[in-house]
């Protein structure tokens, strides 16, 4: 069977199921077996109701004793209870809203259950059940990993292990990876990788396969970041930018003076303007370093050698505060400056893309309005990406392909561990502007425990009695129950009822349209409103000075760089600022996490110390980016492996053996077919 094979043509897929699989993303036969399980169940036969309590889930014979009366809960729910006996044990089987389940029993006979063990009260109780037909318990206990895979669009787990094993039978799959790399590192085959990945006999043979797919994926992603890097020194001719005698009378103009970091990056960037390849290049910049200042000078410059330059943010609201700022700064240097973004109306767009053609603006800012088809520039030499990983990376090369080999910074005030940026921006030149400038506020940060949070808004009380605005962030747009975590409606609810009764007040989250979003933060900038209760979207947002307290629910669910980011929302004008963390301190990892965020406001010195407690986790939200295209691998929890992988990718690319030349050249052959990094074929 050919891997490439649509998916239509394996035994058992009818139209129906194909639509439902390529909703999916399962397109062909290799994409059906890079759908890989999310999770894994481990099932136990048991003989004995005490061997299964600390099991994840058991299969056990036992005979009915009787059935009680069905309980109707305050919620409506039907709980049904048939009562057990195992030989040893007396348990009770208990199932929600299935009161039919009676009528699979009878008094006396035996039946096998699988289910879940637990006791509560010295009860023991099976819940859930599922009805095993057929199947006896061996006397002998034996252990089953059943694979969970990813269900939606009407696929079940039973249909997608079927169709997998299915094709399993009649595929070869082909080693890939050069030989001494496998020997080196006592990778499996991919053949066992992909087999086992499916059908685990052990957590052992489980773990090696999973090591090994994930290496593979690192190793790839290694080598296409490391290709392209080739690339960009290599085979492109950019353009050489002189240095501007007008950078000297402009950075004296400044009001203060750039800290030592930002005197630094904006050499690196120059130095990068004067070479001949194209500049590819991110600046990581904590919260309020003054990434922005940095850019706009390193723009200037290739507007003072004729060219345009764009720079691409992913808000309205943050494009405006740009805009204003790089009018403030080039007042007095005959720069043409124009604003594009999705508010601007119909007859101004035309006007200004006009003016962009024609060359007679010099630098445009705006938000994903720039990259239109219809927005064409005369002469682009320098495009610059605000808060990059917003953006996904088709976005980002649209923009920079409306130019020929411009130059490209991307900046990000997402801390971003150093131990880690080397090997995820193995592509790019990075930049770090580690200083803060003088008079920045130190934001004050305590963390508190649930049953205290009065507190937290009594204290917001008292800001809002001195003219101060607060931000409060939770994590959900809806309630999950079974989570227990606060939503932004139910918190929006209870503090209009209980705490800030009369006072101006608004929700935001990321399923609102752009232009309420942008309206609510606009009129919290304004002072119209006093409190937003809102998701991470804030995340990435504006400058509010008057904004001095931030208050962040379920504050252990959030990465402490992400916490960092939201913290740093406040203390932007003269007045004391303040971060309440509420937290449910279950246990010493917790509350090291949050003695990390109230004893430092260095976001790189937190960024690694996330790395360090957490392994994984939302440090710089990877895999909801969807900027790595991995399937199994985590660059943070798995940075051991990718330190690995991208050493062997570098070491091959380097290599003049004639050996490697040859895996080499096969390997980026088969590497330009697909983007997905598990296989080159």
């Amino acid at each position: 069977m050919n891997v490439y094979s649509d998916i239509s043509s394996i035994k058992g897929v009818g139209p129906k199921t194909a639509d439902n699989l390529r909703k999916c993303g399962i397109f062909n036969v290799m994409d059906l077996l890079l759908y890989f399980p999310r999770d894994y169940e481990s099932i136990s036969s048991c003989g004995n109701l005490k061997e299964g309590k600390s099991s994840n889930k058991v299969i056990i014979n036992c005979k009915t004793l009787r059935v009680e009366r069905d309980v109707k809960t305050k919620t409506g729910k039907t709980i049904t209870t048939i009562v057990f006996h195992d030989g040893n044990n007396t348990l009770k089987g208990k199932w929600f809203n299935q009161p039919y389940i009676k009528n699979n029993f009878r008094i006396n006979n035996t039946y096998t259950l699988m289910g879940k063990i637990e006791e509560f009260r010295g009860e023991i109780f099976i819940v859930n059940p599922a009805l095993l037909k057929n199947h006896q318990v061996n006397e002998k206990r034996e252990e089953k990993i059943i694979p969970k895979y990813p269900l939606k669009s009407g696929l079940t787990n039973n249909l997608l292990s079927k169709l997998i094993n299915s094709v399993l039978g009649d595929v070869d799959i082909i080693e890939n990876l050069p030989e001494h790399i496998i020997n080196k590192y006592r990778l499996c085959t991919l053949d066992k990788a992909i087999r086992v990945i499916h059908n685990p006999v052990n957590l052992a043979e489980l773990d090696e396969s999973v090591k090994r797919l994930k290496f593979q994926e690192l190793f790839t992603y290694s080598l296409k970041i490391l290709m392209l890097k080739n690339y960009f020194n290599e085979n492109r001719q950019g353009i050489t930018f002189s240095i501007s005698k007008e950078l000297k009378i402009l950075k004296e103009k400044l009001p203060y003076d750039l800290t030592k970091a930002q005197n630094r990056v904006v050499r690196e960037i120059l130095l990068d303007e004067k070479k001949s390849c194209p500049m590819n290049r991110l600046v990581q910049g904590d919260v309020g370093s003054g990434k922005t200042i940095v850019a706009l000078i390193c723009i200037f410059n290739v507007i003072k050698n004729g060219y345009q330059a764009v720079m691409m943010a992913p808000t309205e609201i943050l494009a405006v505060q740009h805009y204003v700022e790089a009018i403030k700064l080039f007042e007095d240097f005959n720069v043409n400056i124009e604003l594009l973004c999705g508010s601007t109306t119909q007859k101004n767009k035309q006007e200004i893309k006009e003016k962009l053609r024609e060359g007679k603006v010099d630098l445009i800012i705006g938000t994903h309005a720039l990259i239109e088809d219809d927005v064409e520039f005369q002469n682009l030499g320098m495009v610059v990406t605000d808060e990059q990983h917003r953006f996904g990376v088709m976005q980002r090369s649209k923009l920079t392909n409306k130019g020929l080999n411009v130059d490209t910074l991307v900046m990000t005030a997402t801390p971003i561990p150093r131990t880690l940026s080397l090997y995820l921006y193995g592509d790019l030149n990075v930049s770090v502007i580690d200083e803060l400038p003088p008079g920045r506020q130190k934001i004050e940060t305590q963390y508190i425990k649930q049953d205290f949070k009065y507190k937290a808004y009594n204290f917001a009380l008292d800001e809002m009695k001195k003219g101060r605005q607060v931000y409060i962030v939770c994590p959900l747009v809806e309630e999950n129950e079974e989570l227990k975590l606060s939503s932004v409606e139910n918190l929006y609810k209870e503090l209009n009822e209980k705490y800030f009764k009369g006072i101006s007040m608004e929700i935001l989250h990321g399923k609102m349209s752009p232009k309420v979003k942008e309206k609510i933060m606009n009129d919290f900038k304004q002072g119209e409103i006093k409190v937003i209760v809102s998701t991470t979207v804030i995340e990435v947002g504006i400058n509010v000075p008057n904004a001095t307290l931030m208050i962040i629910e379920n504050a252990e669910r959030f990465g402490l760089a992400q916490l960092h980011q939201l913290r740093g929302r406040v203390g932007r004008g003269k007045h004391k600022s303040y971060c309440i963390l509420i937290s449910d301190i279950k246990n010493d990892i917790i509350r090291k996490r949050m003695e990390i965020m109230k004893s430092s406001n260095d976001g790189f010195f937190i960024a690694e110390q996330d790395l360090k407690i957490r392994g994984a986790g939302e440090i710089f939200g990877f895999k909801q980016h969807g900027e790595n295209n991995l399937i199994l691998a985590d660059v943070v929890q798995d940075i051991h492996l990718l330190k690995l992988a991208n050493m062997e990718a570098k070491r091959l690319i380097e290599s003049k053996d004639e050996k490697d030349i040859n895996i080499k050249n096969d390997i980026y052959d088969k590497i330009g077919k697909t983007t997905r990094y598990i296989c080159f074929n």
